[in-house]
């Protein structure tokens, strides 16, 4: 062990604490952890189980990380936590293990927001610059893409797929897959259009977003069942990121889709 340790902060014996991390008072530390270079736990942060953390994230008061899954099924099998580089992890946050029926991993990526109280469940995966406000819930097996935004107080089921850009609405149970770019808004969840602020703040071009436009439409309105459209829609596009959304909707999938209102 090395780091910048408080004198009221507990870190067991085999944790691994790179020399540029810090730990702040009234911490705990168990056994089997690892902290990358640059951490900084404020303080009564408890930081359990088989848990990495990766370099340069920032870990809030009283945030709970590596706790076993809240699952009955779960027998006390090794299970893992791996967090990425540069998150935020804001107060009360509490990420928990994988379990062995689920892959045994729960994985969060890089740069991401975790705002207070949010939970994110055994065996999900998380992307990178995620964000994920004020007492959202990720359930278990859940898969996050890179740069969604889950609003605050919202749920997310169990085995769900949110795709890459899209954005949940603040109070809205989400309870089938979201395809990438999303807009999913109303207590039930409701797939309300396509994100088109993030489209822009990422950078996406006119062109692009026209074409997200008409493919959106045309899931909407036309012929025959929901994934018969993305088929022809996939054989008729020539613009990746609608692809992106044929490929997602004709993949392999534990839940139902949100379709367009």
């Amino acid at each position: 062990m090395s780091g910048q340790v408080h004198p009221t902060a507990l870190v067991e014996e085999g944790a691994e604490v790179a020399e540029t991390a810090t730990i702040g008072p009234f911490c705990v530390v168990g056994p089997e952890v690892s902290i990358g270079s640059g951490v900084k736990l404020k303080s009564h942060v408890v930081i359990t189980g088989k848990t990495s953390i990766g370099e340069d994230t920032v870990v809030f008061p009283f945030a709970t990380l590596g706790e076993i899954p809240q699952d009955l099924k779960f027998a006390g099998e090794e299970t893992r936590l791996e967090i990425g580089a540069r998150n935020r992890i804001r107060e009360g946050v509490t990420m928990n293990t994988g379990t062995d029926g689920g892959g045994g991993l729960t994985r969060v990526g890089d740069d991401c927001l975790f705002m207070t109280g949010a939970h994110v469940a055994h065996d999900a995966f998380v992307g990178n610059q995620v964000v994920v406000a004020n007492q959202a819930a990720i359930a278990g097996h859940c898969i996050i893409a890179d740069r969604v935004i889950i609003g605050g107080l919202s749920g997310i089921h169990q085995f769900v797929r949110v795709g890459r850009g899209a954005i949940i609405g603040a109070v809205t149970m989400v309870t089938n897959d979201v395809i990438p770019y999303g807009l999913v808004q109303a207590p039930r969840g409701d797939l309300d259009g396509l994100n088109y602020v993030g489209l822009k703040r990422a950078g996406v071009s006119r062109a692009d977003i026209t074409a997200l436009r008409a493919a959106y439409q045309m899931l909407k309105q036309g012929d025959g069942a929901f994934q018969d459209r993305a088929r022809r829609l996939a054989d008729e596009t020539d613009s990746d990121l609608v692809r992106e959304v044929t490929d997602f909707i004709l993949s392999d999938s534990d839940r139902h889709f949100l379709t367009p209102r």
